[in-house]
């Protein structure tokens, strides 16, 4: 299996995460930037989509990506291209019938909101990506005889630090010398893993070439 993480292009979140005086939207949508982000992302995969050549290493991609299944979060800055809110519901199905009728929406989404639970504490955040991680494994691990699938996942860069420890088993957020880790993660960057063998192989993290530079935004 090939697992690539994609992170969404810039919300308005991303856009005031330095000014003191703004106040941070519960589900927020992109910027123009964001927009632009995700033009380019999605003109660059689509180019890219068909593997042109299946007898070289394509580690890098340079023969295509050939995606067989697609994953997103569900806040809009995700479909569109670790919040501080509790319990806000979400968009409900109605938002992305009508806004994305291409995705592929899960049976229990409804009109109460795709989020409609309590508020999610620290300590079940782990344990989310570890049960995502397994589900991917379960769906999408390669099997004798069958092609490898190639999967992306269009969401958020908390997340990835969360997937990435669930993956690796790193401690979270732990370093050296009591120091604090963390993967920065570019609006629309991609990310690849390769889980074949019995192996996780990190082949990139965070390549941004299919942006200009002066949309390389964090």
């Amino acid at each position: 299996m090939e697992l690539y993480f994609i992170r969404h292009g810039q919300s308005v979140n991303n856009a005031g995460s330095n000014n003191p005086e703004y106040k941070e939207h519960p589900d927020p949508y992109l910027t123009e930037m964001g927009i632009e982000q995700a033009k380019y992302l999605a003109k660059y995969l689509k180019e890219k989509q068909h593997i042109t050549n299946d007898r070289v290493w394509n580690n890098q991609n340079q023969f295509g990506f050939g995606f067989t299944h697609i994953y997103t979060s569900l806040m809009e800055r995700a479909v569109a291209n670790e919040d501080k809110f509790s319990g806000l519901p979400g968009k409900p199905r109605s938002f992305f019938e009508k806004n994305f009728p291409e995705l592929k929406l899960p049976n229990n989404l409804d009109e109460s909101g795709w989020w409609n639970r309590p508020f999610e504490s620290d300590e079940e955040r782990q344990p989310r990506a570890d049960n995502f991680f397994a589900e991917l494994i379960a769906r999408h691990a390669d099997r004798q005889g069958q092609p490898e699938e190639r999967i992306a996942i269009v969401s958020h860069g908390g997340f990835f630090v969360r997937l990435i420890s669930s993956m690796l088993k790193l401690p979270w957020r732990q370093a050296a010398f009591d120091m604090k880790s963390w993967f920065l993660l570019n609006n629309s960057s991609i990310s690849r893993f390769d889980i074949r063998d019995g192996e996780i192989m990190i082949s990139y993290i965070n390549q941004t070439r299919h942006l200009p530079a002066h949309l390389i935004s964090g």
